[in-house]
């Protein structure tokens, strides 16, 4: 586990390199976040001349919104919960779909202290990754109070998108 400042400097290093190579191959990345309310696109945007592999991001706190801009199926929702893979799955598709980015990241999850149930227990995110690979999802816990939850969850996922970008351009 990282201490506070630890964190933001490597959640930094991480988007820094990231935009590298983003920047390096042409390509741009979106987002589509619940659960870290905006944090990775604050990541991303840290870094000067993000414009250039960024050009959007989605924070759809609310199913509503998930809905409504990222054409998340309702019946999904209701049937698997806002924290599921197919969830942060069809978000992902939804965001790239929109933006025409090569890479596409999303991410949900129940940061607490309230709002886990015996199978969605506080610190339980959902990840999804999209690029012309295909999409990927994952399921983490995480522990500690809300900020860390979101802080592990940010750099988890900006580690993960970094992964397969890199992997994506040494094929």
């Amino acid at each position: 586990m990282h201490d506070d400042c630890n964190m933001r400097n490597y959640i930094a290093e991480l988007s820094k390199d990231l935009g590298s190579m983003l920047l390096s191959c042409g390509a741009t990345v979106t987002v589509a976040e619940s659960c870290t309310g905006g944090g990775l696109a604050s990541a991303i945007t840290e870094i000067d001349g993000s414009s250039k592999w960024f050009g959007v991001g989605f924070v759809t706190y609310s199913d509503l919104f998930k809905h409504k801009l990222l054409k998340v199926p309702t019946r999904l929702i209701q049937e698997e919960g806002s924290v599921s893979e197919a969830v942060v799955r069809s978000m992902v598709e939804g965001a790239v779909n929109l933006t025409s980015a090569e890479y596409g990241l999303a991410v949900s999850g129940i940061a607490g202290p309230t709002g886990g149930r015996a199978n969605k227990p506080v610190g339980t995110v959902w990840f999804a990754w999209k690029s012309a690979e295909g999409t990927d999802a994952k399921r983490l816990g995480f522990s500690g109070d809300r900020g860390m939850v979101r802080a592990q969850a940010i750099e988890f996922s900006l580690k993960q998108l970094l992964h397969i970008v890199k992997r994506s351009n040494t094929v």
